[in-house]
């Protein structure tokens, strides 16, 4: 099939203001690396693959870009999209995550994750899913 119509998920674009050190928390958070940056742009993959190969993180400068305020308040910006991410031991990768430049939230609903901030500000969560890091099929760890 030819002309069959293919989309296929590329990256997941997060605004900031300095792409370059915003990558390099989330490469050191999930040990992967930096194939591409440049003062605008900057691409976190799983290691050993070339930009474009997986799904990455690609973080993109905006001069505009202020932080959300989460939880979410009346009149001040508001969150688009967070990250989750799978961990096998939600208080070491909490540990880690705030080794690596991450703050914790103050505000927290579960026991079963934990709501953190990256050094931009933006929201991303650790989720206790030992059963999801355990499997064989659970890819790009």
């Amino acid at each position: 099939m030819e002309n069959e119509l293919k989309i296929k998920l590329y990256t997941f674009t997060v605004d900031c203001l300095e792409p370059y050190e915003l990558a390099k928390f989330y490469a050191a958070l999930l040990k992967w690396e930096i194939p591409f940056h440049d003062e605008d742009w900057a691409c976190v993959g799983a290691p050993g693959t070339e930009q474009g190969m997986y799904p990455g993180i690609m973080f993109q400068r905006n001069p505009a870009y202020e932080p959300p305020v989460w939880p979410e308040k009346p009149e001040a910006q508001q969150q688009m999209a967070h990250l989750d991410f799978a961990v096998n031991d939600l208080e070491k990768a909490v540990q880690y995550a705030v080794d690596c430049g991450a703050t914790i939230a103050d505000d927290q609903f579960s026991d079963g994750w934990r709501v953190m901030f990256d050094p931009a500000g933006h929201p991303f969560c650790l989720c206790q899913m030992k059963s999801i890091i355990e499997n064989a099929n659970f890819a790009l760890l």
